[in-house]
């Protein structure tokens, strides 16, 4: 039985001369929550190094932006209102007037979001809509991030587990334009529920409950908006599984920290299942 109240895990076992940790994290989570998770400060002062999904410093390189943008961004002669029909647009129009005051009427605002692909201005719609309803969201200092940076000062390691080009292909890449405008519309037809769970996956992570967080991601519409199952393999399954053929090597090399998005922990596929099944004992840190 997994204790569910906390975020942070330590990794023994197996051979392993020192433990290891594994953190939750969220990227909309203020960094002032980093001191509410329990023995997080001794972690971090007992591993020699920091693994996150991505090296966060990578980026900020010059080729990882133009990778992004080049991912955001519609091919050349396409653009947002094209891609919609004129309903659509109507739709996505008054859902973003709601949302902060003006829509893709205004040239500017247009002239910014209607080459986005669908995928990106959804992204952008949900940290405007968490911001709206007082999210404390600083892009500089990000929860995600906290713990790279630090490693950093005290002159340990950072590394990631993944590359920035495999995030983006599975984030931004890995849906045709179409299925992207009907996520997008999902999102603009159904804003409340969508609203409500998202408030579901904050309230469960402040209160440091993976399993309430299972349950939040797992809520379904029951229609086309739901991701189908490979589109829930790719995002979460596949990944922690990819992810377990390089943590052993990493954990043996120097007790690390990894830190994690917290929806990768929990479930039967999650990752602290499969360090289990590989042998290794997880223990919850309460203290």
């Amino acid at each position: 039985m997994m204790a569910s109240a906390q975020l942070l895990y330590k990794i023994s076992g197996k051979g392993l001369k020192s433990p290891s940790y594994i953190v939750g994290t969220y990227h909309l989570a203020p960094l002032s929550f980093v001191d509410s998770i329990p023995g997080i400060r001794q972690a971090m002062d007992q591993c020699q190094q920091v693994y996150g999904e991505l090296v966060m410093a990578d980026m900020l390189g010059p080729d990882s932006v133009a990778m992004m943008q080049k991912a955001l961004m519609l091919p050349d002669s396409m653009t947002l209102d094209s891609l919609l029909s004129a309903d659509e647009m109507g739709r996505l129009n008054s859902y973003m007037k709601q949302l902060m005051g003006m829509d893709m009427t205004n040239p500017l605002l247009k002239q910014q979001m209607n080459k986005m692909t669908p995928s990106a201005l959804s992204s952008t719609l949900t940290i405007l809509a968490f911001i709206k309803k007082g999210g404390n969201m600083d892009l500089q200092n990000s929860f995600d991030d906290y713990f790279q940076k630090q490693a950093r000062e005290q002159g340990k390691g950072v590394g990631g587990l993944e590359t920035m080009a495999f995030q983006i292909s599975v984030l931004y890449g890995g849906k045709s334009l179409e299925r992207q405008k009907e996520l997008l519309m999902c999102q603009v037809d159904n804003a409340e529920y969508i609203d409500s769970m998202t408030d579901h996956v904050i309230k469960a992570f402040f209160a440091q409950d993976l399993d309430a967080i299972k349950e939040a991601m797992d809520i379904k519409m029951n229609n086309s908006c739901d991701n189908s199952p490979e589109e829930d393999a790719d995002l979460i399954d596949n990944r922690n599984a990819d992810w377990l053929t390089k943590m052993p090597a990493i954990m043996a090399q120097k007790p690390t920290l990894f830190a994690v998005g917290a929806g990768h922990l929990p479930g039967p596929k999650g990752v602290l299942n499969l360090l289990r099944q590989a042998g290794y004992k997880v223990e919850g840190v309460t203290k």
